[in-house]
């Protein structure tokens, strides 16, 4: 938990002994078993309090999945790539169908005129002529 594994342990009590002195010890020792049962305490009641006031839905929380230890970015940028690639190249028959016109019946070639015949015209590319100046617009500088 705290990361301090039997030979830091010991260093450190050691330590403390030094810094203390044997008299002093058992009382410090003693604070801070006070300290460690109050915190615990704490702890214990805020989790009761949390439990009372979220109610039963608390114990359903995976909280696994909210462990910031997880978060791997290129795994979630990976996975958000993937899932617009594979909707982006779905088939053309997956796609919903255009809506039908609203008002009864139609001229038998409408239906042809109204479907989508590919994708939209794109605008031609205007090139500058030799000398010419680019636009310039004031309000976006």
């Amino acid at each position: 938990m705290i990361g301090i594994n039997g030979y830091e342990l010991l260093v450190l009590a050691i330590l403390a002994v030094a810094v203390l002195g044997p008299e002093r010890l058992p009382e410090y020792a003693s604070q801070l078993a006070r300290l460690v049962r109050e915190v615990r305490r704490m702890a214990s009641g805020a989790k009761e309090q949390l439990r009372e006031e979220v109610g039963p839905e608390i114990d359903e929380v995976d909280w696994r999945k909210l462990d910031p230890r997880q978060y791997d970015p290129r795994r979630i940028i990976k996975e958000a790539l993937i899932d617009d690639f594979e909707d982006a190249v779905k088939p053309v028959s997956a796609r919903p169908a255009p809506a039908a016109p609203r008002g009864g019946t139609s001229a038998p070639g409408a239906e042809r005129a109204a479907a989508p015949t590919g994708p939209p015209a794109v605008k031609p590319l205007m090139r500058l002529q030799n000398g010419e100046r680019a636009p310039f617009d004031i309000e976006a500088t």
